[in-house]
C-alpha cells in the first residue's frame, strides 16, 4: 500500500479509536501495528498532529481527544466506507466477462 493510501488509513483509525478513548502516542503505535501497519513513533505523532491541524482531535497534555468537527468527518468517512466497501469488496469479475 502506498504511503499516502496508509496514511489515510491510519487517521481514520485514529478519529476511530479517539471516539472511543483519549489518544496517546505510546498506545496509539503498538495498536496500529497489531492492524497490520508499520509506522514509527515519529509516524503517528505526524499524524496526531495533522488530524489536530485539521481540527479533528484536540491536543491536551500528551493525550488527543476528537472534536465535534472529528466526530462530523467520522461520520462522513463512514458513509463513504459504506459504500465503498459495498463495491470494492466484491469478488474480482475474470477478465473480460460481460456484466
Amino acid at each position: 500500500m502506498r504511503a499516502d493510501v496508509q496514511n489515510l488509513f491510519i487517521g481514520i483509525h485514529m478519529l476511530y479509536i479517539a471516539h472511543e478513548k483519549n489518544l496517546t502516542v505510546t498506545e496509539m503505535q503498538p495498536e496500529l501495528e497489531n492492524l497490520g501497519y508499520r509506522v514509527a513513533e515519529r509516524e503517528v505523532k505526524q499524524e496526531l498532529e495533522r488530524l489536530t491541524q485539521h481540527n479533528f482531535l484536540t491536543a491536551h497534555g500528551d493525550a488527543y481527544s476528537i472534536t465535534g468537527t472529528g466526530i462530523e468527518e467520522l461520520k462522513g468517512v463512514q458513509a463513504k466506507l459504506q459504500v465503498l466497501s459495498g463495491e470494492v469488496l466484491r469478488p474480482f469479475k475474470a477478465a473480460g466477462a460481460s456484466k
